[in-house]
């Protein structure tokens, strides 16, 4: 062993000892889940955590290879404002992709590492109460709002977590696909975003990791910024330094953060080990969210 590989292991240590038995909810998605080598990183890594005494919960998301799906059946997807419009067919693709394709191609990755993963839909022991969300579309501020009919995109009502706290006491690692359902059984499609933060919330978290493609949020120079707080964030929001697809992004960070969830952190799942790297070294590799 060499020293430098030394010193990042004394360098983990604290904070190894830090986040034993903190509950840490991942928001896996973007190139990291179809990269080969990121994929088995990423196993490697949660697998490690757990080890180690974190309890990390994974939700995940699966656009890429649900679209994939959606083609080779002839189903063209319509997007408004990032949600995909949802009837009755393309809601079954959906199901069928996340909940079973990716859910358990990931769980059999990280039991291919030694870890003891478990997938779940929240639909599973009631874990996602959802009712039908609808868009408020404004195209031209000068006319009025345009109301969208997304069909079975949800958005969540409650989370209840006894199953996820049940089998992280016993040593599982939950993988959780963001589908949710209705009061009369009916299944929604829910941005994974916000199922994590919701999750994130209500098993009081410690930590809310998003992995993105991009390596955080960037100041007006266009530089890194490794730790801001949330009031700092709205700023930068309302002055559009921070726009597009980030946006949804910060809405939950922020949500999450004024709900007890102790800090969050937006990194890139497109560098090796990203989640040890943010979590177990001094500088990180991302951005750090605060109250």
């Amino acid at each position: 062993m060499t020293a430098n590989v030394a010193d990042i292991l004394i360098e983990s240590l604290p904070y190894i000892r830090r986040f034993s038995g903190m509950t840490i909810v991942i928001k896996y998605g973007g190139h990291a889940m179809v990269d080969e080598q990121l994929k088995k990183d990423f196993a490697r890594d949660i697998t490690l955590m757990k080890f180690v005494g974190l309890n990390p919960v994974v939700v995940h998301g699966g656009g890429p290879q649900i679209n994939l799906v959606l083609e080779q059946m002839g189903i063209r997807s319509k997007f408004v404002r990032g949600m995909r419009l949802t009837d009755a067919p393309t809601m079954d693709v959906v199901e069928m992709v996340l909940g079973g394709k990716v859910n358990k191609a990931i769980v059999a990755q990280i039991n291919q590492q030694g870890g003891r993963a478990v997938g779940l839909s929240g639909k599973d022991g009631g874990l996602i109460l959802a009712e039908k969300l609808k868009i408020v579309y404004r195209e031209d501020e000068n006319k009025p709002p345009e109301i969208i009919d997304p069909g079975l995109v949800g958005r969540v009502v409650q989370v209840r977590p006894e199953i996820i706290n049940t089998l992280t006491e016993k040593g599982f690692i939950p993988i959780i696909a963001p589908v949710g359902a209705g009061n009369s059984g009916e299944t929604y499609n829910i941005n994974a975003d916000l199922v994590a933060s919701s999750i994130a919330m209500a098993i009081a978290a410690g930590r809310l990791i998003f992995l993105t493609d991009v390596d955080g949020i960037f100041d007006s120079s266009g530089s890194l910024i490794s730790s801001i707080n949330k009031k700092k964030i709205q700023k930068m929001v309302e002055k559009k330094t921070i726009s597009g697809g980030m946006i949804p992004k910060i809405e939950c960070s922020i949500d999450a953060l004024e709900h007890g969830v102790g800090k969050v952190h937006i990194i890139n799942g497109r560098k090796r080990h990203a989640l040890l790297l943010e979590l177990f070294t001094d500088r990180g590799i991302g951005t750090e969210v605060t109250v």
